[in-house]
């Protein structure tokens, strides 16, 4: 399923990320953020108008030792790439400069997917210099001020008319589930052992693949399509840019796949940012598998195992459903648990439950466990239904909103997994007020 990727482009301090602020902001519209790996937002997922699109901030994109040129360059070059759309920002109170003509001329071969952005309108300046920007030579120009919120909308309705809306988009309905993890726990040799070919390069030096590589193969006469991703590094160990659009491409990854296997070291045991990529999943709404790779390394297997899965337990107490598989890409020991599991989680995600049902087992849970009143008021449910999948999503409707705690919500949650099978997937609770 093709997501358009808009990139905002410039030199410094023209005002990129407060314009990628505004258009993420929840005022426009809904906005499920997607980590980044620098200290600002670099990426969202933005939804406007059935519009989807990712947003991408180059200005949070750190190049190294770089000269100031080179920077601009490959911020540049890397957009180029990578983006459909490009959001060229200029300074409307300063003007043009050598380095907007810089950015310019790299645009060039692609003018036409760029859209140039005078920021900082707002300023009395803008009139003094207003003309000039057409001197970039691009047809599409709109004025804006990232600080004030004007000429907002008429950049996104420029960026939506360049993409079709979310329903045209064409799903080929193929399942696809990427592997993804920190760099060197054995994504690709886990990816070759799925396809059971060497597809895929497989280097002990971390940060072998760079790009989000997809491939279709056949399991039990049924077509899939497995991802392999760049290794997520943590953030202060990233340096060169070109991992910064690597990681990039593993959340977009994580996004367009129906199924996340989570590879985990068995040698390394769980560290942080293997929880801290399972995080990414969980907010993309993603069913997860956590495989335990390396498996033939480690001994006394059947006390390990007992040990794997209580710290496993307590490390990713905030995602309880997520299955585990323990495995070894490398020997194939135990390959086979591991197609059942993601294609488990995969059908428990797009599971549907019959309003009547559901609002038995809600209904029940109530009266079973009634909440405390706060300051004379108790929360009431009037009746809940399952509104999409994938994850699946409930609504319930209640007297108040305010009236919710995040353990009675938690509660209703258990209940809902006990009475239905939604094992290896998230599940997401809306509750809407009697004005909503």
């Amino acid at each position: 399923m093709k997501k358009f990727t808009v990139a905002l482009v410039g030199r410094p301090n023209v005002g990129k990320s407060t314009i990628f602020n505004r258009i993420v902001g929840k005022k426009i519209s809904i906005i499920e953020d997607i980590p980044g790996v620098t200290r600002d937002r670099i990426m969202a997922n933005v939804n406007i108008n059935n519009y989807n699109f990712y947003l991408i901030d180059t200005g949070g994109i750190e190049l190294g030792n770089k000269s100031f040129n080179d920077k601009i360059k490959v911020q540049a070059s890397l957009a180029i790439e990578e983006a459909d759309i490009v959001v060229f920002v200029v300074d409307g109170k300063e003007g043009l400069t050598s380095d907007d003509f810089l950015v310019r001329d790299m645009l060039k071969k692609v003018s036409n997917k760029v859209i140039v952005a005078v920021n900082k309108c707002d300023s009395k300046k803008i009139k003094e210099n207003e003309y000039d920007f057409y001197e970039l030579g691009f047809k599409d120009i709109v004025k804006v001020s990232g600080e004030h919120g004007t000429g907002i909308y008429d950049l996104i309705d420029l960026i939506t008319s360049k993409i079709p809306k979310s329903e045209e988009f064409i799903d080929d309905t193929k399942v696809r589930f990427c592997i993804v993890g920190r760099p060197n726990v054995g994504k690709s040799s886990l990816v070759n052992a799925v396809l059971n070919e060497q597809r895929v390069i497989v280097s002990d030096l971390a940060g072998t693949t760079r790009d989000a590589i997809d491939t279709e193969f056949n399991f039990n006469n049924e077509k899939y399509v497995v991802i392999d991703t760049a290794g997520m590094r943590k953030k202060g160990k990233i340096y060169e840019s070109i991992e910064k659009y690597s990681l990039l491409r593993s959340l977009k990854a994580i996004d367009r796949s129906d199924v996340c296997v989570l590879v985990i070291n068995a040698e390394e045991g769980i560290i942080e940012h293997d929880k801290h990529i399972a995080g990414y999943i969980k907010r993309a709404g993603k069913a997860i598998v956590i495989a335990v790779n390396k498996w033939d390394l480690v001994e006394n297997k059947d006390i390990a195992m007992k040990k794997w899965k209580h710290d496993i337990e307590v490390n990713f107490s905030f995602m309880p459903y997520a299955k585990v598989v323990f495995l070894s890409a490398k020997t194939k020991s135990r390959m086979h648990t591991l197609m059942p599991e993601i294609l488990n989680a995969y059908e428990n995600s797009k599971k549907e439950i019959k309003t009547s049902i559901l609002n038995n087992v809600i209904m029940d849970a109530y009266e079973l466990n009634l909440p405390p009143s706060y300051k004379g008021k108790r929360l009431k449910i009037y009746f809940a239904s399952q509104v999409k999948s994938m994850p699946p999503t409930f609504n319930i409707q209640v007297n108040s909103k305010s009236l919710i705690h995040f353990s009675y919500e938690r509660y209703l949650e258990n209940k809902i997994r006990e009475s239905f099978d939604f094992s290896g997937t998230p599940i997401v609770i809306n509750f809407k007020g009697k004005k909503e």
